[in-house]
């Protein structure tokens, strides 16, 4: 349970850009709040994984740091604590998945993050970046940190094939809030498709998903 002494704060976290557009009396989006709250999660997941790895070098660290920080992990810590039930959200975002949505969950988690800041501190912020973020450092720090792109190329060029192809499926939404879907091609035949916010990340999605198919 997420708990600010200024629900107003709370209110605004959790308020989409959508909602808004369909309500006037709104109190604006949590846009401002996900920006400060990204800058505050980086900071803190920084500053754990150095003290907590000492002997690791900087490129160990950023690969953990992106592990723990990106989308993929934020909007399921969003799911445990089942924040896309309690989401602000027009009708139409709504029907269209939004509360399933792994980008819009992982940037209210980041808002929720800001505005514990404001509300209460970084202490706040801190507790639960600790409880829902960091809870995992030591078991993904035992994992490969390779991004899921490099760790498919390398699987596939192991079988002898080329290195995969990305292409762009689909471009949703307006300029500033695009969702991507790019498909991944291996050997000549489509393996899996990814969604994301930029063309990078829907890359690293399809590759996550065709790395899963080929291992399972």
């Amino acid at each position: 349970m997420i708990k600010l002494n200024n629900p107003n704060l709370l209110k605004q976290a959790l308020t989409h850009r959508s909602w808004v557009n369909e309500n006037s009396d709104n109190h604006g989006t949590n846009e401002r709040l996900e920006f400060l709250g990204d800058a505050i999660l980086e900071f803190l997941v920084s500053t754990e994984i150095y003290n907590k790895f000492p002997n690791e070098e900087e490129g160990y660290l950023t690969a953990l740091r992106a592990n723990l920080v990106n989308t993929k992990n934020l909007a399921e810590v969003a799911k445990k604590l089942g924040i896309g039930e309690m989401i602000l959200l027009s009708k139409g975002e709504e029907e269209g998945g939004g509360r399933t949505n792994a980008s819009l969950l992982a940037d209210t988690v980041e808002a929720i993050i800001g505005a514990l800041f404001l509300d209460q501190g970084i202490e706040a912020s801190e507790k639960f970046i600790q409880d829902n973020i960091l809870i995992d450092a030591d078991k993904k720090a035992k994992l490969p940190l390779k991004d899921p792109k490099s760790l498919l190329q390398e699987l596939v060029q192991a079988k002898g094939y080329p290195a995969p192809k990305y292409q762009v499926i689909s471009e949703n939404g307006p300029d500033h809030n695009k969702e991507f879907t790019i498909e991944v091609i291996i050997n000549g035949k489509s393996e899996a498709t990814g969604k994301g916010k930029s063309k990078s990340e829907s890359e690293q999605d399809a590759a996550g998903s065709a790395l899963r198919n080929m291992l399972n």
